[in-house]
């Protein structure tokens, strides 16, 4: 096993913190000869300062909201001897994944991601992490995407994956999501998804989204409000950060 600490990135891009900051400074030189540009500038300002702390907050050296978020999921895994196959669907460094394989020593975990876009995240880090976190014999990272996975239904014990739905592009409705990350469980196997769920934009009523579900002929599934958890500050309870936060799990 290699030296070093493993890295988990960080879920706020510092391009949302770099990219309004740059706009802030060039809108607030303009301003000088179009005072207009100067409201402009402060907004993007407000901007910078907001993702800042947004990153600071999701960090180890800040309130590590990241870590506190995973440990939601994990604390809502159904009952498991931890024998089985267990797949994380939208791994980024592969947090959740490792730390499931931690927890359960006799599982073998399965991560997948398209690691596109500026999380920083691939599976190269993916890898290194599990390898310095001592799991890397039992957990194994692919490129997949979370709307058509690459196995057979029934494949996995457990399915879990942590704010990764809202954010896949191409697919309008995310139920498409949920039933595609259900079909590879087995029948009786266990699933906990945290995501947006409470943003009605993307999923609707939350009432009307576990009907869909339990009309899949799921044996049970409950949700439960994350967004309410006193970890999170509430700056960051807005819908599109963690205000509209909220786990579904349950068994197939």
């Amino acid at each position: 096993m290699e030296n070093g600490t493993a890295d988990y990135g960080n879920w706020v891009s510092s391009r949302l913190v770099l990219v309004p900051g740059v706009l802030a400074l060039l809108l607030g030189g303009s301003a000088v000869f179009l005072p207009p540009s100067g409201i402009a500038a402060g907004f993007f300002l407000l901007v910078s300062a907001y993702f800042a702390y947004a990153r600071y907050a999701f960090s180890p050296k800040g309130r590590d909201i990241q870590a506190k978020a995973l440990d939601l999921v994990l604390s809502r895994v159904p009952d498991w001897d931890g024998e089985g196959k267990v797949l994380e669907i939208g791994c980024g460094s592969g947090a959740l994944a490792i730390h499931i394989a931690k927890r359960y020593p006799n599982a073998r975990v399965v991560g997948i991601d398209r690691w596109s876009g500026g999380w920083g995240s691939s599976k190269r880090l993916c890898e290194r992490n599990a390898n310095l976190e001592g799991v890397a014999e039992r957990v194994s990272f692919e490129s997949a995407g979370a709307a058509s996975l690459p196995f057979d239904e029934g494949t996995f014990d457990l399915a879990v994956s942590n704010f990764v739905f809202h954010e896949v592009r191409g697919v309008r409705d995310k139920r498409r999501l949920l039933n595609e990350a259900l079909r590879v469980v087995k029948a009786g196997g266990g699933f906990v998804f945290q995501d947006l769920f409470l943003w009605r934009l993307v999923y609707g009523e939350i009432d009307d989204l576990l009907d869909t579900v339990r009309s899949w002929g799921i044996e049970s599934v409950e949700f439960v409000d994350t967004s309410r958890s006193a970890f999170i500050p509430k700056v960051l309870k807005l819908p599109f950060m963690l205000g509209t936060a909220g786990i579904l799990c349950g068994r197939k």
